[in-house]
């Protein structure tokens, strides 16, 4: 070996960095995560008892998690989390099939790409919000409304990363799928689905984001219970304690659905080998 080879070959303390790094355990990558937040709790006590900050209209993180300990001894806290949850659970549910199907089929077939995409990416760019008065009109104040209102909110990323995905398969393995003489069933299990499935997983959880998001406005139409009806009193009762309550409610059941979500479909994307997928 030359002295330029061993000045080049790498030393077994870099062979960690060569692989992406040196493993960490996943309980404290996940701790880490909770400095940020809790540094700036911590930081806005601190201002608020020093007398540094005003607590009227942004309370300090003791105020807030006071008001949710109130709300959960009353039985207040469940109720509204539980209609939260069905909410968002029912309206993701139905999203989720509406653009597996869609996206699918659009991906697929060329003539249905022709006939429903131009419809559907019009239908994309209108606000959510102005679907507020016409479902009311159509299906009444009541849990229908709201839980179509969150289906239309899921729907959208899942149908276009789907049918985007599908088209943008490697045609070779499409091409070695039809030299193996597969059927059209066995080439979508085969070949399109394990090349669609990273995409597909991303879209299932950008959809539960934005199922949480649709939420609020669904919960806006004249619900009773549920974390966006606190927004509401909150807004009308002058209680900004009540609306940081509501809000880090969301928060906190959006990030632990999503890490469920997440969970879940590790297993199907065990077989990637992208850069740090142990991250």
């Amino acid at each position: 070996m030359t002295a330029t080879e061993r000045l080049y070959e790498p030393t077994a303390d870099a062979l960690p960095s060569l692989a992406g790094g040196p493993r960490r355990r996943p309980g404290l990558g996940r701790a880490v995560g909770l400095i940020v937040p809790a540094v700036l709790a911590l930081g806005w006590e601190a201002a608020v008892a020093t007398g540094w900050g005003d607590g009227r209209l942004l309370p300090p993180p003791s105020r807030v998690l006071a008001t949710l300990y109130a709300l959960y001894a009353s039985g207040d806290l469940v109720t509204h989390v539980l209609a939260t949850l069905w909410r968002v659970g029912a309206g993701f549910l139905c999203g989720v099939l509406a653009g597996t199907l869609l996206g699918a089929l659009t991906g697929y077939l060329t003539v249905a790409r022709r006939l429903f995409d131009p419809t559907l990416q019009a239908l994309r760019s209108i606000p959510s919000i102005a679907w507020v008065p016409l479902f009311i009109l159509w299906f009444g104040i009541f849990e229908t409304s709201k839980v179509i209102l969150i289906a239309v909110g899921v729907f959208f990323p899942i149908y276009l990363a789907l049918s985007g995905a599908i088209m943008d398969v490697d045609r070779k393995l499409v091409e070695v799928g039809r030299m193996f003489r597969l059927s059209g069933p066995q080439l979508v299990w085969r070949v399109l689905l394990p090349a669609t499935l990273p995409s597909y997983v991303l879209a299932l959880r950008a959809g539960l984001g934005l199922g949480w998001m649709f939420v609020v406005a669904a919960e806006f139409m004249g619900a009773s219970e549920g974390l966006g009806f606190l927004l509401v009193d909150g807004q009308m009762t002058g209680n900004p304690a009540t609306i940081l309550a509501a809000i880090l409610g969301f928060a906190v059941l959006g990030k632990i659905t999503d890490g469920l979500l997440a969970a879940a479909s590790r297993p199907l994307l065990r077989w990637q080998d992208g850069f740090k997928t142990e991250a």
